[in-house]
């Protein structure tokens, strides 16, 4: 590692992590989108960008742990990398989950995808991700904390459909795995927007240096 003075490579490390955070959400944006207008290609696209975007996030927690044992920081400066490794495990989880969505959202009707209006509880978890990092771009807690105050919408999403889902699953009739799949897609949907308030919290923490804790719901 150079001899720049710490606040660079610690720029340079939070310039990184923006940079996936947008490749993130323009993969996830860009399968929510190709679904609901049925361009099943574009949709299967994805996957390798996932791959991509998997080695950058595991590229800059190398770095990240290779600037601790260096560098040795303290106070802020050891706040920001211990920030910018937990979004970054944030935004693995992110990764995952979009695939997660979009593969069983591909085995579904388009009429059913309308139905449930996936699309729009997918984006609104899509954009609070990118407040959050906007959020940690800008050092800004108040803007952290208004991502915070969105997850309830969003919660509020999830259990309309699964109340729709379970309701249709006592039909004699119901075909029980499309139904499945709905769960599990708002599910995942609601998961995206957890981990936007995780890194909500984290961003406080930063600026703060106070510690808030949410469990991750499943």
């Amino acid at each position: 590692m150079s001899e720049r003075p710490l606040h660079e490579h610690i720029k340079e490390l939070s310039l990184v992590l923006v940079e996936i955070s947008d490749k993130v959400v323009d993969n996830y944006f860009h399968g929510l989108h190709a679904v609901n207008h049925q361009n099943d290609q574009g949709a299967r696209k994805i996957k390798p960008i996932d791959y991509e975007i998997e080695k950058e996030e595991v590229e800059l927690e190398e770095r990240c742990l290779a600037f601790l044992a260096k560098q040795h920081p303290v106070a802020i400066d050891l706040r920001t990398i211990v920030t910018i490794l937990m979004i970054n495990d944030d935004l693995e989880r992110i990764n995952e989950l979009s695939l997660h969505i979009i593969n069983l959202m591909l085995d579904m009707s388009p009429e059913m995808l309308e139905s449930y209006e996936f699309e729009k509880m997918g984006v609104h978890a899509g954009e609070m991700v990118k407040k959050s990092i906007k959020a940690f771009a800008l050092k800004d807690s108040a803007l952290a904390d208004q991502v915070c105050a969105h997850d309830e919408e969003i919660d509020a999403m999830h259990r309309t459909i699964f109340n729709k889902a379970t309701l249709l699953m006592k039909s004699h009739d119901a075909e029980v795995s499309p139904l499945i799949a709905a769960l599990g897609i708002s599910r995942y949907i609601k998961q995206i927007a957890a981990h936007a308030s995780r890194i909500a919290q984290e961003v406080i923490y930063l600026v703060t240096g106070e510690i808030i804790h949410k469990e991750l719901s499943d």
